[in-house]
């Protein structure tokens, strides 16, 4: 349990509360590049409760700027794309990418009031299907080397998906590593030669376990908890029957992301981004070390669960997330249908919009929520004490750039050295890599 005054202060994070500053320090999702395809490519933008309005402007650059003109406040997501920037369809006002205001035609000939005119405007890149904003102070980190952004783009597929719940319930369900055996629960277990862009329902690798089968079995996990330069590694092992040991390793990146195997091909880089206090959008980055990405059968799968263009999922808590008894006895442990997005989606939206902390009760297997929580509050710390160079994963002195990987995968062992077996097992994963080179540093 905790205090209803820090449960605030962890899960707010408009303008000027704590956790909104620290997860404004590092690069935040705000759009896929898929959003601006099209002959207009201009995208509103709600991100950390700060209306954005996104183009890309005539010689293909972006720019992030205030959804409102800072004249009369019209939406400038109807503004006119012309002259590498937006006109305000209102009085012709016209901002640039960097959100100045470079034209007035209404005002007086002559005329000087524009150059003192100026939108809120944010840095934006693009990465592997993602546009990336920074709503921080002082100049943008530099991005950490990870997988997804270090591969090519033929390996990265990116989608994203609504939830109506914020941010940090949406990323604890990522950080529990025991849920899986009960809330992702199958009774039967699928083909896993057709399990191509679906989770857990591969076999366990080196076996002929199918991963839905494991988890079912061995739903008591020990889990170890390491903290790191990006945030902190989980390690779940499973001690099966006959000795062996299933290793399955996922990874907190700090402050919003995860990072989590797929399959044996693929691993899942996923961010938890604020829209405001009480919603979120879960924009995930799926990286092939095999062979590119089946980007059409992958955008398929997920767009039969989602609705264009908001990217909400189609069963949700109007619908009771699709719900079946018949199914909950005999298929799944939900009853929610095949796809695990929508066991998460119930999980927590379930919680309200913003859980109310002071009710609940952690048990052990919430080691990585808890250690979780501390990270963060000691980054709300160090923003305010102006110490960000001690408690700021990846501004701790280290190199945003300097951080790989980081190591993702599932992996079977009959030796007691776990650790050994799933570094070799990545390792030999990244060596037999195509396309791309995805060898770790020394």
């Amino acid at each position: 349990m905790i205090s209803h005054k820090l449960n605030d202060t962890l899960t707010l994070i408009t303008p000027g509360t704590p956790a909104g500053a620290v997860l404004r320090s590092y690069w935040q999702p705000a759009a896929l590049s898929e959003e601006l395809r099209g002959e207009r490519p201009v995208v509103p933008v709600r991100l950390m409760g700060e209306d954005l309005v996104l183009f890309r402007d005539q010689q293909g650059e972006l720019g992030l700027i205030d959804r409102h003109c800072p004249h009369r406040g019209a939406d400038l997501c109807f503004g006119r794309l012309e002259n590498n920037g937006l006109r305000c369809p209102f009085h012709g006002w016209h901002f640039n990418r960097d959100g100045q205001c470079v034209e007035q035609p209404g005002e007086p000939e002559g005329s000087k009031m524009h150059t003192r005119i100026k939108s809120t405007a944010y840095p934006v890149v693009e990465k592997n299907g993602i546009v990336f904003a920074y709503l921080g102070d002082g100049a943008p980190p530099e991005f950490p080397a990870l997988d997804c952004f270090a591969a090519p783009e033929t390996h990265v597929f990116a989608f994203k998906g609504l939830w109506e719940c914020n941010w940090l319930q949406a990323l604890e369900v990522g950080i529990d590593p025991a849920h899986a055996s009960f809330l992702h629960r199958f009774l039967e277990d699928e083909d896993a030669s057709k399990s191509y862009g679906k989770q857990f329902r591969d076999q366990a690798e080196g076996t002929e376990i199918p991963m839905t089968q494991l988890l079912r079995d061995y739903p008591r996990p020990e889990i170890t908890i390491e903290d790191t330069d990006y945030g902190m590694r989980l390690i779940a092992l499973r001690h099966l029957q006959d000795g062996r040991t299933h290793v399955r390793v996922t990874n907190q990146i700090f402050p919003c992301a995860i990072s989590i195997p797929m399959s044996r091909e693929m691993i899942i880089t996923q961010w938890h981004v604020p829209v405001d206090n009480e919603s979120c959008y879960w924009y995930s980055m799926f990286t092939s070390f095999d062979k590119p990405v089946n980007k059409e059968k992958m955008r398929a799968q997920r767009l039969a669960e989602h609705e264009l263009p908001t990217y909400a999922p189609i069963k949700n808590r109007r619908n009771n997330y699709g719900y079946n008894p018949q199914e909950q006895q005999d298929l799944t442990y939900t009853g929610m249908g095949m796809d695990i997005n929508v066991h998460d989606q119930w999980a927590v939206e379930s919680l309200g919009r913003i859980q109310d902390r002071t009710r609940e009760h952690l048990g052990k297997t919430d080691v990585g929520i808890i250690r979780y929580r501390k990270m963060l509050r000691a980054a709300i710390d160090s923003l305010q004490e102006k110490d960000t160079g001690k408690k700021m994963p990846m501004t701790n002195g280290v190199s945003p750039a300097s951080i790989f990987g980081p190591i993702s995968n599932d992996t079977i062992t009959s030796s007691s050295d776990w650790r050994t077996a799933f570094m070799d097992s990545d390792a030999e994963r990244r060596a037999n890599c195509s396309g791309w080179n995805a060898t770790l540093p020394e």
